[in-house]
């Protein structure tokens, strides 16, 4: 038997950043402009996920309930609730996001993640809804 595991993140979703690039001199280094979000993204998860990092193969199913724009009236607001995000950011950079943080929580590593399905959303309560389930 398998178990699934729910968790859910209040805010607007995060998507992975491209790593940065900046010269100092004759030399060019790479940094990211991400750890604070990442940061605060592990403490949530931290507070929500007090078991082992799980073993195996793992299916991934992400839901992410993107913030509807306040410049946009009520009755328009109200028919968007729910219906597919097709704006940036992308798809797979929320679901890379997901998967760098919980590596050496959730998972041991995201190489373990053999199935991902994943949803973009409107919504007027922005989140991002998590479900991992491990296969025997």
């Amino acid at each position: 038997m398998t178990e699934t595991y729910r968790l859910t993140f209040p805010g607007k979703p995060i998507a992975k950043h491209r790593p940065r690039f900046a010269r100092r001199g004759k030399f060019v280094v790479t940094y990211s402009d991400q750890e604070t979000e990442e940061g605060r993204f592990l403490w949530e998860l931290k507070q929500q996920w007090k078991q082992a990092p799980l073993q195996g193969a793992i299916v991934l199913n992400a839901d992410f309930f993107m913030p509807i724009p306040a410049s946009l009236s009520s009755k328009k607001r109200t028919a968007m609730v729910f219906t597919p995000h097709t704006k940036k950011p992308d798809l797979d950079n929320l679901v890379k996001f997901v998967k760098d943080v919980f590596n050496q929580t959730v998972w041991v590593d995201d190489s373990q993640v053999f199935r991902v399905e994943a949803n973009k959303y409107w919504d007027v309560e922005p989140r991002t809804d998590i479900s991992v389930r491990r296969i025997p």
